[in-house]
């Protein structure tokens, strides 16, 4: 069969399948699921494996276990604060075991003596036998049957039974047809079964062999469907850009007045930047560099081509702090060049905005650097050649778009000091080029980082102040809370009144917080950057770039509250010349995943090292926002785990021409938002 008239049969309405009928195809779709194909790549989310089932008498407190058996027994009851608790006597052939339910008062029309279950959840205690139920399912007869048992997740008024019935049926009519995108050398080379072996043994696996197997091939065949979309993508989006062929000397110029010498890992980023910008092609970048790692002057430069060029530049940052403090920066590197630029933030008074505005347009303005007042309608360039995004993760794809919208299609470099593990940022990002400084300045020295216990906190403050004896500055970071933004900066007012009264009241010490007026936020950091200011109490709005060479204590009150990237992202604020630096982590972990993340700040300063056991902590939704990026799309892949099989898939789609699959790959992928071209 022809691969178009495959797609037309996998993409068939489920309405039309035995069984289904009108009603039960609404109920299908709540769940996402139109087509043969939906269903198809509707997988179970677990399996009811009889000879893994642990006797009664063999089950470890702590650990997960599953059992099957009869309800003998129910019981009903509140617990002191009013959660409702449902335990049920099961009863399998080695034992009694008391499941227990917390806070689902509807399971007592569900959870009922003589049904027969099967309970997943960890083991609470052994004498008696109680587990705390995660996943249950209620067993038809024919769940009974010797094998594995597929359980998927549903929804009101479909049962498994139907379900299973659903996927034999489809699996008999559908599967032998169902397109192949490798080929034998293909699935030889990256050790690859059949896709047809992989969607029979996903749905109804012989083994857990057969299981493992089927798993990779579709969490393979996922990331390369994603992959060709985004080469589809970014294909379909290949206009012609802006040619930077430089006029003037402004790069040497801005080069010869840098007061340090640039690593090489900046002078190679840069080499490519450059290559970028000369070719008729849009560039479409991203920058990775640690904290500290010198990504601003690398886009200075760049900036700099683009005014040499006849063309201006527009950077855009995420906060008011970080876009005053990028404003400061540039004009410190390109004013002797005779770059002329300006700051366009939330703050601009009205004559200053109509002034710059007016600027702007005519050309006599070469780099507007502000914050989203850049996206703003009334904002127009004479002639805007690159937009430079700060860390982007912070907006959103409609917002980068906007920006780049202003010129007649830019080169756009977007920059971040969150680093990414490469293969994930290459599936991620799969539509950009990606350039990463990996090499901190000569003579930093790695901060040194402890967690300490609450009990320590004196100790703590106590170092502090023998460094700012020393003649050093000090940060202390409360958490912000997001349940109560007023409550952090009340925290933080409350810490900095006990702080400046007390140990370091022979020391002037200041206050920032996001509710302060700009101008005040300034006047803050200014002085803190003189040298004036030794203490500053802050919540979190010193996260990002704000540089300070003589700050050498990082302080993170509640450091358990912070993520991973978060608290390394803190502790780039110190460490910032040759001096030594440190971070203090103040702590009371309550959870495995809390301990996980003190412990990884303690043993490394490596931002690509943290990505990674960030990514392992929480998962890569978590760690890159799905929704900008289409991951959340992703079935069975998982690119916290499946980084290997990434990379395999990108050197696959390498290998395969998008177009003739094109039906196949929109049936998975139809939209990916967040991709730059979006």
């Amino acid at each position: 069969m022809l691969l178009g008239e495959t797609m037309d049969k996998l993409l068939e309405k489920v309405q039309y399948l035995k069984g289904v009928g009108p009603q039960r195809s609404r109920l299908l779709a709540r769940i996402g699921i139109h087509s043969v194909f939906d269903l198809l790549w509707h997988f179970p989310r677990a399996y009811i494996d009889r000879s893994s089932l642990q006797p009664a008498h063999q089950l470890v407190p702590g650990e997960q276990a599953g059992i099957m058996g009869t309800i003998v027994a129910t019981r009903s009851s509140r617990s002191r604060r009013g959660m409702a608790i449902l335990a049920a006597a099961v009863e399998t052939q080695q034992g009694t075991v008391q499941a227990v339910w917390f806070n689902q008062p509807f399971l007592e029309d569900i959870i009922k003596a003589g049904r027969r279950i099967w309970l997943s959840g960890k083991v609470k205690s052994i004498l008696p036998v109680e587990i705390h139920v995660s996943e249950y399912e209620i067993l038809e007869e024919e769940d009974w049957a010797p094998g594995i048992v597929p359980v998927y997740s549903t929804t009101e008024g479909i049962s498994q039974k139907v379900w299973r019935s659903l996927m034999n049926q489809v699996l008999e009519k559908y599967l032998p047809d169902y397109p192949e995108i490798l080929d034998p050398d293909q699935r030889q080379r990256f050790e690859l079964c059949t896709i047809q072996e992989a969607l029979t043994n996903i749905h109804f696996p012989a083994d857990r062999t057969s299981y493992k197997l089927a798993r990779q091939r579709l969490a393979f065949e996922e990331l390369l469907l994603f992959l060709l979309r985004l080469q589809e993508l970014t294909q379909k989006d290949s206009r012609p850009g802006v040619i930077h062929l430089e006029k003037r000397d402004l790069v040497q110029k801005v080069r010869d007045q840098l007061p340090y010498q640039l690593t090489p890992a900046q002078e190679k980023v840069i080499r490519e930047i450059f290559a970028d910008m000369e070719s008729p092609q849009a560039m479409n970048r991203l920058l990775q560099g640690d904290v500290g790692a010198g990504k601003t002057v690398v886009a200075a430069l760049a900036m700099a081509k683009a005014v040499a060029s006849g063309y201006q530049a527009a950077l855009m940052a995420p906060t008011e702090i970080l876009a005053v403090q990028h404003g400061q920066a540039l004009h410190d590197v390109l004013w002797e060049a005779g770059i002329r630029l300006a700051l366009l933030t939330g703050s601009t008074t009205a004559a200053q905005r109509a002034e710059i505005l007016d600027q702007t347009r005519r050309g006599d303005i070469d780099i507007l650097v502000g914050t989203h007042a850049l996206i703003q309608e009334d904002v127009t360039f004479a002639n805007l050649g690159l937009v430079v995004i700060d860390e982007q993760h912070r907006f959103g794809v409609r917002q980068r778009a906007a920006l780049a919208a202003k010129g007649d299609n830019p080169d756009t470099l977007v920059m971040t000091a969150t680093p990414i593990p490469r293969t994930l940022a290459l599936t991620a990002y799969g539509n950009l080029d990606i350039s990463v400084i990996d090499q901190l300045p000569p003579g930093r020295k790695p901060v040194k980082t402890k967690y300490l216990p609450y009990k320590l906190r004196n100790k703590a403050y106590n170092f502090a102040r023998q460094q700012v004896i020393a003649g050093h500055q000090v940060y202390v970071v409360c958490p912000l809370v997001e349940e109560s933004e007023k409550q952090d900066i009340q925290a933080a007012v409350n810490l900095y009144d006990e702080l400046r009264t007390s140990i370091f009241r022979e020391y002037e010490a200041g206050l920032l917080h996001g509710r302060l007026r700009q101008a005040d936020k300034d006047q803050v950091m200014q002085r803190f950057k003189k040298g004036e200011i030794k203490l500053l109490v802050t919540t979190t709005v010193v996260e990002v770039g704000v540089d300070v060479a003589n700050a050498t204590v990082m302080i993170v009150e509640h450091a358990e509250r912070f993520g991973l990237s978060q608290l390394h992202q803190l502790r780039g604020r110190v460490g910032r010349s040759a001096l030594q630096s440190y971070c203090i982590l103040l702590a009371e972990p309550h959870t495995d995943e809390a301990r996980r993340r003190l412990r990884a700040m303690e043993v490394s300063n490596d931002g690509f090292y943290l990505a990674q056991q960030d990514l392992l902590i929480r998962g890569p939704g978590d760690f890159l926002g799905v929704r900008q990026h289409g991951l959340d799309q992703l079935k069975i892949a998982n690119l916290a785990k499946d980084l290997i099989l990434a990379e395999k898939a990108r050197q696959c789609s390498r290998e395969i021409d998008p177009a003739p699959w094109y039906n196949y790959i929109t049936a998975r992928f139809p939209v990916i938002e967040g991709t730059a071209m979006n």
